[in-house]
């Protein structure tokens, strides 16, 4: 081994006794045999089972890991590996640890972050669950695609190398098992160069059962993907609520809505306020979300997001919050003189009355809620001086 290694090979390590032997044995084969100067460095999660001891009986190096789980215990190994570039593998000799002639290949050639895709190069016999297989992998997969727009068809394999420089900057966090998909996610948004490779998977070598346990990691790679993405958490659905919403209450305004023998009116304008009202809350939770993220430094700045703030400002956001709460104070005196004609008494007109009042609360609601939430943002300090993209 030298000081300054090329490639670092990092592991996690929980107890992992009955293999992490062979994996380093495995590991240190192919650096050799490939004339690779490199060295092994496993990221402990606290093992009471000797693990510990026999990596260092096989020239590895230890990085003592006190914060338990996946992420915890590979953040530690890649803070402590040496490396240019890394490849990690889990210490339960499912992966083909003899066979990294790709990602070295392709992290050579400029390639920030390296996946293995087990879909292409293959899935041995008992290596996958058929829920794994053909649900869990697959959903996450295309839900990632989808949110990110990533060209990767296997965001949880274990097996995949990228630069230790170019990682350590986009600030990974997670602990746990959504560790894959953050590496993954925040590698697309801080635009580091991805690329897929296939390779197989085998069934790990362990008598007890794995540390994943399907529905509750299963979860929190699902939420990780939706807190990651205020787009379609919050604004796409915002969107499309506010879109239908509207359009039926302004239509609704001018009288009923016949579709067949069912009849829509007044009670389905409350309704529909109401869905205006929610949507216009989602809207604003991506704007805050979005501004809490960029000001944590959890994504870059975007050239559109800064855009909005360019136009939108306090000064603004009060204009159109006053004209929003006088179109509803308006609405309200057009009721009250109503009401005068009949002399304060009740009103029994309620087709007409509701068409009136229904607006009202709607407008009047939505301004004093776009009112404080100029502030809010202004609050945050991103209108003026947080979001501005590097000179």
């Amino acid at each position: 081994m030298v000081s300054t290694p090329e490639f670092s090979i990092i592991m996690p390590c929980l107890n992992e006794a009955e293999t992490l032997g062979t994996c380093i044995r495995k590991a240190r084969t192919f650096l050799e045999k490939n004339n690779i100067n490199g060295e092994i460095v496993i990221g402990d999660n606290g093992s009471t089972d000797g693990s510990q001891e026999i990596a260092v009986s096989g020239g590895a190096r230890v990085a003592n890991v006190s914060e338990r789980g996946y992420g915890a215990a590979l953040m530690g190994a890649i803070r402590e590996a040496r490396g240019k570039y890394i490849i990690m593998g889990d210490s339960d000799d499912s992966h083909d640890l003899l066979r990294l002639e790709l990602f070295v290949e392709k992290l050579r050639e400029g390639y920030e972050l390296v996946i293995g895709n087990r879909f292409k190069g293959g899935i041995e016999k008992g290596a996958m669950t058929f829920l794994h297989r053909y649900l869990g992998n697959p959903v996450l997969s295309f839900i990632g695609k989808l949110f990110f727009n990533i060209p990767i068809g296997d965001f949880h394999c274990g097996l995949r190398g990228f630069s230790r420089e170019a990682i350590m900057k986009i600030g990974l966090k997670t602990p746990g098992m959504e560790f894959a998909s953050e590496m993954v996610v925040k590698a697309a948004l801080f635009n580091l160069k991805i690329v897929e490779v296939p390779t197989t998977v085998y069934p790990d070598g362990r008598s007890r059962p794995p540390h994943l346990r399907t529905w509750r990691d299963g979860w929190r790679h699902l939420r990780f993907l939706l807190l990651s993405s205020p787009k379609w958490l919050f604004l796409i659905p915002g969107v499309l609520l506010f879109v239908i919403s509207s359009t039926l209450f302004a239509i609704l305004l001018t009288g009923r809505i016949m579709i067949g023998d069912i009849s829509l009116g007044i009670h389905s304008m409350t309704y529909l306020a109401v869905m205006i009202l929610l949507s216009i809350q989602l809207i604003s939770f991506y704007l805050v979300s979005k501004i809490y993220a960029v000001n944590q430094g959890l994504i870059p700045v975007n050239k559109d997001f800064n855009k909005i703030f360019t136009f939108f400002n306090l000064e603004r956001g009060i204009f159109v919050s006053i004209i929003l709460i006088l179109i509803g104070l308006l609405l309200t005196l057009k009721l009250i003189l109503v009401w005068n004609d009949v002399h304060f008494k009740e009103l029994t007109d309620l087709p007409t009355t509701f068409r009136l009042l229904i607006p009202s609360i709607l407008f009047l609601v939505t301004g004093f809620q776009s009112l404080f939430l100029s502030f809010v943002f202004s609050t945050l300090g991103i209108i003026e001086k947080q979001v501005r993209l590097p000179e």
